[in-house]
């Protein structure tokens, strides 16, 4: 079989699985985010909280109790980071330097999981499972609960309320991540991936010198962190490593739990907005950029030049040859369109077009499928931007999902789209301009420059996959990256948040002949082309600066 049927096949696969998982867990999310129930684990950890679930809270409210829960969560992971090597457990690893403890605790807490560390290097068991694994399941239900909050503004009329942080964070927790946790565990164990608490201990010696590996609880966090669409991994290689993706079957399940909840969240919009047909819309739109996105890929690594490529089947430096170039393709362009970050090749080493692919999609704002939570209400934000540019092209006002988007509700949105371009934008031309963080980059001129875009795309997009190369362990980037993950993960919140506010005081407005039909294929087309437009005047300089030249030079 030729590798580009391979890796057509694989993806015809991975199609038909979430084609499957879509409508039933997507019907599942909504009835667990409208459910007037409280399960008994549940009450116990609201009681032990001191959070009344039943309490309706209006958006400031709301955005309060997410900046004070995770507030709490930057400095636990922090101090328990910093005490590393006082608690048992650590494998004998010191506490992890102030920089890099204040960088690790933002990125898991903004669901960004950048890792400037090697994981079997420097983190113990205590910290890996009681601190990042937590958080892996922590930020994803946040995001879960802004995105459900969104969707409530939609679908409320006359009055600000858009439902109950603590409750909307213990259901996503508790109800949909834990549950599909234990599955996908079990699966990857069955696949060979470890799960223990053992020690160091060698595995024999190597050109002369010993090897060393730790063990840990691989599995159980390697689920969370792709079905929670975080990234982090438990070694440094990340899923290339065989103890976190051991097999072609590993990486494709991996993927498809990479996918799943942001795919399936658009049937939980459809049916809380009352209409599934809007969610079909949204779900289309999200498909089209990612079948489309992963066609490029695999098209610009398998167009390969000269004997060696040829030789080879393709760009297959920096790949692992378990997955070859179609699976490790897929893989890239699922982690950076969503907020995942995971890793099972060296991005670095992708042709300059396939970079210039990688950082475009985390530059779409990951909205395609976007990660879990963030994907949906990016998506939505999108899709009130191609309403407003219909409106204006017909002299009409804007209405979508009948709430009628004014100054008020476009000012939002435009913040939104705005904040995290100056954040990746303005981080990445003072890193440029000053002498010490050049000294980072392992290469110069056009693909120099992209390992410095690539690091501040991903960080104020919250993917934190890297593209390698890049000595991110300094202070400047520890600290400049720790900043652009908070304030490009909790900026945007406040925007959503405002934005759910604004349209659930609103009472809705009938549909007319001249309403614009937001559930129909020109809607879909017409919100593909604003996302392209928008994302293409914003980055283009960047883009020609780094992996379009690099493309075209080759």
């Amino acid at each position: 079989m030729s590798p580009v049927l391979a890796g057509v096949l694989q993806l015809l696969a991975l199609v038909a699985a979430l084609a499957l998982a879509y409508r039933p867990l997507g019907e599942y999310m909504a009835r667990v985010y409208t459910s007037k129930r409280h399960r008994a684990p549940e009450k116990w950890i609201y009681k032990a909280i001191g959070a009344n679930p039943d309490a309706e809270m209006r958006w400031p409210a709301y955005l309060r109790s997410i900046l004070a829960f995770s507030a709490v969560s930057v400095l636990f992971l922090y101090l328990l980071q910093r005490l590393q090597g006082q608690l048992p457990g650590s494998l004998g690893f010191a506490a992890i330097k102030p920089d890099q403890a204040f960088n690790t605790a933002a990125s898991f807490v903004a669901n960004t999981n950048w890792q400037s560390y090697a994981g079997e290097q420097a983190m113990g068991h205590v910290v890996q499972t009681g601190g990042l694994a937590v958080q892996n399941f922590l930020s994803a239900a946040v995001g879960m609960a802004v995105a459900v909050a969104l969707v409530r503004g939609f679908a409320r009329s006359r009055t600000g309320e858009l439902g109950n942080f603590w409750a909307d964070l213990v259901r996503g927790t508790v109800r949909i991540l834990l549950p599909l946790s234990v599955v996908g565990a079990v699966v990857l164990v069955a696949c060979g991936v470890i799960q223990n608490f053992s020690g160091i201990h060698g595995v024999g010696q190597f050109m002369g010198g010993s090897q060393q590996w730790n063990g840990g609880a691989v599995a159980s966090q390697e689920v969370i962190k792709e079905l929670g669409t975080n990234g982090g991994g438990y070694f440094n290689a990340n899923s290339a490593h065989p103890f976190e993706n051991p097999s072609p079957f590993s990486n494709l399940f991996e993927i498809f739990l990479i996918l799943l909840i942001p795919l399936a969240l658009t049937r939980t919009f459809g049916r809380m907005v009352g209409s599934v047909k809007q969610g079909y819309a949204i779900l289309a739109t999200m498909v089209t950029i990612w079948l489309g996105f992963t066609a490029l890929m695999m098209w610009t690594e398998f167009a390969h030049h000269g004997p060696a490529l040829q030789a080879a089947g393709g760009a297959m430096e920096g790949k692992e040859t378990r997955f070859g170039i179609g699976a490790s393709a897929i893989f890239s362009v699922a982690t950076t369109l969503t907020s995942t970050g995971a890793v099972n090749s060296f991005h670095s080493s992708y042709t300059g077009l396939g970079g210039g692919i990688q950082l475009l999609g985390m530059q779409l704002g990951e909205i395609a499928p976007g990660g879990v939570g963030s994907g949906l209400y990016g998506m939505l934000i999108m899709a009130i931007i191609a309403v407003f540019i219909a409106g204006l092209m017909v002299g009409r006002t804007p209405e979508y999902l009948g709430k009628k988007i004014g100054t008020r509700e476009i000012k939002f949105a435009a913040c939104y789209i705005l904040v995290t371009p100056a954040l990746v934008l303005g981080f990445t031309a003072v890193a440029m301009a000053l002498p010490t963080p050049v000294h980072s980059m392992a290469n110069g001129g056009a693909h120099g420059f992209t390992e410095v875009l690539y690091a501040y795309t991903s960080a104020g997009n919250n993917n934190g996959s890297a593209f390698g190369g890049l000595n991110a362990d300094t202070q400047w980037f520890n600290t400049t990256t720790g900043l652009a993950m908070l304030l490009g993960r909790f900026l945007p919140m406040v925007f959503v948040l405002a934005l759910a506010g604004s349209l659930a005081e609103q009472q809705p407005v009938p549909a007319t002949a001249g309403t614009l039909r937001t559930e129909k294929p020109l809607f879909t087309f017409l919100l593909v082309g604003t996302i392209l437009i928008v994302t293409g005047l914003t980055y283009f300089p960047a883009l020609a600066l780094g992996p379009l030249a690099e493309g075209l030079a080759s």
